[in-house]
């Protein structure tokens, strides 16, 4: 019995080694891993992943009204309070460079608006699909010609509209009932640099 117990230690005692070792090896894996945070909070989607691609500046100059622009390069939009400061940032889908529907360019022309026109759930276009019409903008907030922001389950990260300016519906809701009032600024950044005003893209669509 005495010999039994006596070649059982060994084996125990290289299983603690392995055991503290691979114990080890778990803990330095989670101390070492961090997940990528946004240097904004994230006031209207909480559950969802900021990208971290672009940053919108934290500050811009106060202007008395809200802000809400769009970086089409990015795929993004940023949202200031009336003092100029950074109060959200989220995913952003413009109008892309060609629509086969309709055959011609569909990109949102860069520019300074205000918004004019707003409209809750049951906002739809009168244009799209082409013939048609009916397509769901809910939350929408239209701030040239036909041209809006509006809420879409389709927000990929590029621009895939045909004018309007899509985000989730949750940022929607928030930016139409929380925030962006008649008045308030909407402002489309261009396309590319060489582009100041997206004026080369520019095609007279409405609500897309």
């Amino acid at each position: 019995m005495t010999m039994i117990i006596n070649m059982r230690k060994p084996g125990l005692k290289l299983l603690n080694m392995l055991g503290i070792a691979i114990g080890s090896l778990l803990l330095t894996a989670c101390s070492t891993y961090s997940q990528p945070t946004a240097s904004y909070e994230n006031n209207a989607s909480q559950n969802k992943t900021p990208k971290v691609t672009y940053q919108f500046p934290e500050t811009r100059e106060a202007t008395g009204k809200k802000v809400f622009i769009f970086e089409p390069q990015y795929a993004r939009y940023g949202l200031y309070d009336e003092e100029g400061d950074l109060l959200y940032q989220g995913r952003a889908s413009g109008g892309k460079g060609y629509c086969p529907d309709t055959g011609s360019a569909c990109v949102t022309p860069a520019g300074t608006y205000q918004i004019y026109r707003k409209q809750g759930a049951e906002c739809k276009s009168t244009k799209f699909p082409v013939g048609v019409g009916g397509a769901p903008m809910p939350y929408c907030m239209f701030f040239h010609k036909g041209y809006a922001v509006h809420g879409s389950n389709d927000v990929p990260d590029r621009n895939a509209s045909h004018g309007c300016i899509r985000v989730t519906p949750e940022d929607a809701e928030w930016l139409n009932e929380d925030h962006l009032n008649i008045g308030d600024t909407v402002i489309v950044r261009s396309y590319s640099e060489n582009d100041e005003t997206g004026e080369e893209f520019w095609e007279d669509s409405e609500e897309g």
